[in-house]
């Protein structure tokens, strides 16, 4: 990211109680980098940067001009300095059962038989990302232990593309499309996927939803991660159902609880049956696998 090359100024939005899809690609569209987290109570944590203050002022013209009224945010200068420190040294290894990521930052790693992850750190975990993410692993776990083995994998909102990555750490022969709405997410994935020399099995795209054509050129998949919002998860519902193939299974991240029935019940109207659904604090995460 290019704001790492000098000092910068992070704007911190409003937690919103609701995902907002035209803020979301405004703030996509104007700043340089942005990042999208989820505080455990389900409420969405919105960061953008600016490589200069002057910027501020057009953002509020930009704004205005899209219809869209701010929340309110709170502006911070970042020295180039302090950069890492702010965005990377908070961020711990992630360690479960059989992956250990860690970020590029790290200087240490530990001598075991866990499968190793190098991760832009930056970008790779969140407030919220960190529990999904870890539940999203463990049940990739639990279908690789049970046997199961893809031929096509798809990571939907992808981020980082950590839970492609770990998927073909853990399987030698599939392939993996990547895809983000996020032009960025895509970049470092790519970059994640070139430091731990696995580039040559995974595609990525940016693009809206299902609607891209990487994902529609390799579909059917044999397995599905998306580790988004409830809303998103349950709109695009019917897309996930008919890009997964029959006897296929899909990982569903990113919802909590009180949420965890409507999301289910998208999914089942769509054929697909509920395997297991797992919890970290108050986040959830399904398995499901399509029956027909």
């Amino acid at each position: 990211m290019n704001i790492q090359s000098g000092n910068c100024w992070q704007i911190v939005f409003e937690q919103l109680s609701e995902h907002n899809s035209l803020f979301e690609e405004f703030i996509e569209n104007f700043f340089i980098a942005s990042t999208c987290d989820y505080s455990p109570n389900g409420k969405i944590l919105y960061t953008g940067y600016l490589a200069d203050k002057k910027q501020e002022t057009q953002m509020l013209n930009d704004a205005k001009a899209w219809g869209i009224k701010l929340p309110k945010y709170k502006c911070h200068f970042i020295p180039a300095e302090n950069w890492l420190k702010k965005n990377v040294i908070y961020f711990p290894p992630l360690e479960t059962q059989d992956f250990y990521i860690y970020g590029t930052h790290e200087e240490k790693i530990p001598d075991n038989n866990k499968l190793k992850l190098k991760i832009y750190a930056a970008t790779a975990f969140g407030s919220g990302q960190h529990q999904t993410t870890r539940l999203c692993l463990e049940l990739l776990s639990e279908i690789y232990h049970l046997g199961f083995y893809p031929d096509k994998i798809l990571d939907m909102g992808c981020g980082s593309g950590i839970l492609a990555l770990c998927a073909l750490k853990l399987w030698d022969k599939p392939i993996a499309v990547a895809a983000d709405i996020d032009k960025e997410a895509v970049i470092v994935t790519l970059q994640n996927a070139e430091d731990n020399l696995i580039q040559q099995r995974i595609f990525a795209q940016s693009g809206d939803g299902y609607h891209n054509d990487m994902v529609i050129k390799n579909a059917p998949y044999q397995l599905i991660f998306s580790n988004i919002l409830a809303r998103p998860l349950i709109e695009m519902a019917p897309q996930l159902s008919s890009c997964l193939d029959t006897g296929g299974y899909a990982i569903l991240s990113g919802f909590i609880d009180e949420q965890s029935e409507w999301v289910l019940d998208a999914h089942q109207k769509q054929g697909l049956q509920l395997i297991k659904i797992i919890a970290n604090e108050n986040w959830r995460a399904a398995l499901m696998e399509k029956l027909k």
